[in-house]
């Protein structure tokens, strides 16, 4: 068993979340079981999967919550660009986000393929 908190894909994915949390508190209130909840709950998926991952016992069963954490953070990556195409984000806010879920997809394919090296 893995210790998630040391992954630092699983401390970007988690200040990813934060982040996302904190720029989505001023979206308009009609969006809150809309693209808010959408985006908050895609995000908060990528940690707590690879959390869930790590928990689990062998590098197979790692990797297939690896590979879930990975398509959330695509779908995050497509609930930041309409949020920000509905000007719910603004550029300033939309750019780190983005660069941060392209970030977490770019370690999160790392990892995948060093546990299929691994096997």
């Amino acid at each position: 068993m893995k210790d998630f908190q040391n992954l630092v894909v699983w401390q970007k994915a988690h200040q990813l979340t934060l982040s996302v949390y904190r720029d989505t508190r001023n979206f308009p209130s009609d969006e809150r079981f809309g693209v808010t909840s959408q985006l908050r709950r895609s995000v908060s998926s990528i940690p707590a999967n690879i959390a869930e991952g790590c928990g689990r016992g062998t590098d197979a069963d790692f990797a297939r919550f690896l590979q879930i954490a990975m398509g959330s953070a695509s779908e995050t990556e497509y609930h930041l660009r309409l949020s920000r195409d509905l000007s719910y984000l603004n550029q300033q806010q939309w750019d780190p986000l983005n660069q941060l879920t392209c970030e977490v997809k770019r370690m999160l394919a790392a990892l995948l393929k060093k546990l299929k090296a691994d096997r």
